[in-house]
């Protein structure tokens, strides 16, 4: 059984200092760490926040996502693919469904549906001239409707391999809006081509389910 959380929150605290910071990461001495260690500090550990406050979109009526389940670059009756503005990596996607599920409600079929997708557009990020690597991140803690990060991470940089990529992605200068919208462009014809869907919304509205 896990630790309750006063009990992960004492285990976590014997490892701080006076000052109830952490040791840095290793992570932070990887070669593709973008910080350097010298003066580089943890953040003091805080107690847990029990009951958690809750996340954006837990009411369905409230929920943002929901409100523009007819706005992205490519749509089918179930999913839509919006592109991330204001981003340092070449390009920022993100897919969601339509209707109101987090992961852990997805019906088979979505979930089913969602493994393919997500390799369709990997596939196609990846197609990309001058992009390596298509990135897939999900996270949740932020919103209540799924939503899942794809990164696009430029050829050639590879102090930008692995799981600091979102952080490369904050640091860096706002990447070309032209340039991106091209790419994502891109990759939705090649969705369409490869998954089906269209461009639009009209053909596939509805109206949102909890």
């Amino acid at each position: 059984m896990a630790m309750t959380p006063d009990e992960f929150y004492e285990h976590a605290l014997a490892a701080t200092d006076d000052a109830h910071r952490l040791p840095l990461a290793r992570m932070t001495g990887w070669e593709i760490s973008p910080f350097e260690q010298e003066g580089l500090s943890v953040t003091p550990l805080r107690p847990p926040v029990v009951p958690e406050p809750p996340r954006h979109g837990e009411d369905p009526a409230e929920c943002g996502s929901c409100g523009r389940r007819d706005q992205g670059i490519w749509f089918n009756e179930r999913w839509r693919l919006t592109r991330v503005q204001e981003v340092g990596v070449p390009l920022v996607l993100m897919l969601h469904p339509r209707d109101h599920y987090d992961m852990a409600d997805l019906p088979d079929e979505l979930a089913a549906e969602l493994g393919v997708l997500t390799t369709h557009i990997v596939r196609h990020v990846q197609a990309l001239p001058h992009i390596s690597r298509a990135h897939v991140y999900r996270i949740g803690d932020g919103g209540a409707h799924l939503h899942i990060w794809f990164f696009a991470r430029p050829e050639g940089q590879t102090q930008m391999y692995g799981s600091w990529l979102p952080v490369w992605d904050d640091l860096l200068p706002e990447y070309p809006a032209d340039l991106a919208d091209a790419d994502a462009d891109q990759v939705a014809e090649s969705l369409l081509k490869s998954a089906g869907g269209t461009r639009t919304a009209a053909e596939a509205s509805g109206t949102p389910t909890a």
